[in-house]
């Protein structure tokens, strides 16, 4: 069923003497009963004529290409793209045509599209137009290129991986001849933009079932032109706590992965991606020492290379460094877990438990959340409100300086830290007096011992746990 807004842009270019049909992804998600992302209207109507038919219309590429922005009482509902028929030709950089040319036939705007399941367009009646058997693949659930694949590959070789992607979206099958001509043609995705490959491997992940896109990067030889240091663990057999290979392992754990973020899907799959780079055998076992370091060493290196954006970066990157982080329910107290909140960042404690999930069951463990983790959130949420950084303290610099007759300099944030430090190990001690009593005594305290006073490990005192809590998280 079309919305009615886009009804009303058919039905407006038509009653000016235009074709005018929904094309392309919208079309196939009707056929399969799903929702549409967004809608793409073509027409024969230029740029020009368009922009007189639409007020609000904008054109600001080569492409033939309108964006009309869909208003309901002055609110931005939605963004239409209104495209002209056009056909292309040259594609000396494997991703742009060398000359758009637009057509007044709509078969040949559909020939120059990259699958049967987008070559579909459908009238304001709802009529379809199949020019390449996209509702029979559709039916069939088989992925195929329009035309010769090997020259649709050659046009955009971002292709291979939008076929990818679609197959594990949806669910289809590659068309034989068309994943024939992705392993002659892999050698083209090396012509393309990291930005560009970042955003594909970007939308596998937020996908339902994203380890079925990177197996099939792999078994398509594209994975060795994105991510190559995932295809070190092939083979690499692990100790005794896992059955599966280093990259089974991955795939596995990506594939259970319990959150719907793609970075923390993300760290689950690279999470022991520095496995082999530190497997050594030590009296006869394979061990696997500082594997969360190199790792994220060598993740930082790849979402570098891949242009992510620096926050995305280095939640990842972080997300794999802390991965193996200690919990022991008979050792680990709330003074820790304040202590592992300062570490890690308290809005990352949860996908680290995610990630810690992933991880087990993608070691063939069938348990997902054991004692110890549902422990843990329930500590978390007993020590939500405690300080864990300098900022929640009851004083700042300001009354340092102040109160102390001190200098502006790092001893004050030296001294905020040790207090930190303090209030970590006993919450109660976080009220402005006490704080400056306490400040007082270290202001003579040389820079150094400060910073050392402030890295060491504080004994933990018994506490004891509330019941209430305990009870929500079955501890």
């Amino acid at each position: 069923m079309l919305p009615k807004y886009i009804r009303e842009i058919l039905q407006t270019l038509e009653e000016q003497g235009f074709e005018a049909y929904v094309v392309g992804g919208c079309v196939r998600d009707i056929l399969m009963k799903k929702t549409p992302n967004d809608w793409d209207i073509t027409t024969n109507a230029v740029p020009e004529e368009i922009l007189d038919i639409f007020s609000l219309a904008k054109y600001q590429n080569d492409f033939g290409t309108v964006i009309l922005p869909i208003k309901e009482n002055d609110k931005l509902v939605d963004v239409v793209e209104i495209t002209t028929y056009r056909s292309e030709s040259g594609y000396s950089d494997r991703r742009r045509p060398d000359e758009v040319n637009f057509e007044k036939q709509l078969d040949k705007d559909l020939e120059r599209r990259d699958f049967t399941i987008n070559a579909l367009a459908m009238d304001n009646s709802e009529q379809i137009v199949d020019l390449f058997g996209g509702v029979k693949d559709i039916k069939k659930q088989i992925l195929r290129a329009v035309g010769e694949p090997i020259e649709r590959f050659k046009e955009d070789s971002l292709r291979m991986l939008r076929a990818v992607r679609l197959s594990a979206q949806l669910g289809f099958e590659m068309e034989a001849k068309t994943e024939r001509a992705i392993l002659k043609m892999v050698g083209g995705l090396k012509f393309i933009s990291k930005e560009r490959v970042r955003d594909e491997l970007i939308k596998m992940l937020k996908t339902s079932q994203p380890e079925q896109a990177i197996l099939k990067l792999h078994k398509n030889k594209l994975l060795q032109y994105i991510i190559p240091e995932l295809e070190q663990g092939v083979g690499v057999k692990q100790n005794h706590h896992h059955i599966y290979t280093v990259f089974d392992h991955a795939w596995r754990s990506l594939a259970n992965c319990p959150s719907s973020d793609w970075r923390v899907k993300l760290a689950a799959l690279l999470h022991d991606i520095g496995k082999p780079k530190s497997r050594q055998i030590i009296d006869g076992k394979v061990t696997f020492y500082n594997h969360e370091y190199i790792g994220a060493k060598i993740s930082d290196k790849i979402l570098t290379r891949l242009k992510f954006k620096n926050e995305d970066r280095e939640k990842v990157v972080g997300l794999i460094r802390n991965h193996m982080f200690y919990y022991n329910v008979d050792e680990v107290t709330a003074a820790s877990v304040r202590r592992l909140i300062k570490k890690v960042g308290q809005e990352n404690l949860k996908d680290l438990i995610d990630l810690r999930i992933a991880d087990r069951l993608g070691s063939g463990t069938p348990k997902a959340k054991p004692y110890k983790l549902r422990h843990l959130e329930y500590m978390m949420e007993k020590v939500q409100n405690d300080p864990v950084s300098v900022k929640m303290l009851e004083i700042n610099g300001d009354n340092l300086l102040k109160e102390l007759k001190l200098e502006p300099g790092p001893k004050v944030g030296a001294i905020l830290e040790v207090l930190l430090s303090k209030v970590i190990d006993n919450p109660n001690l976080n009220k402005k007096d006490e704080l400056l009593s306490l400040a007082k005594e270290l202001k003579d305290t040389p820079l150094e011992s400060l910073r050392k006073q402030a890295r060491e490990v504080i004994s933990e005192k018994n506490q004891e746990l509330d019941k209430k809590i305990k009870k929500e998280f079955h501890v």
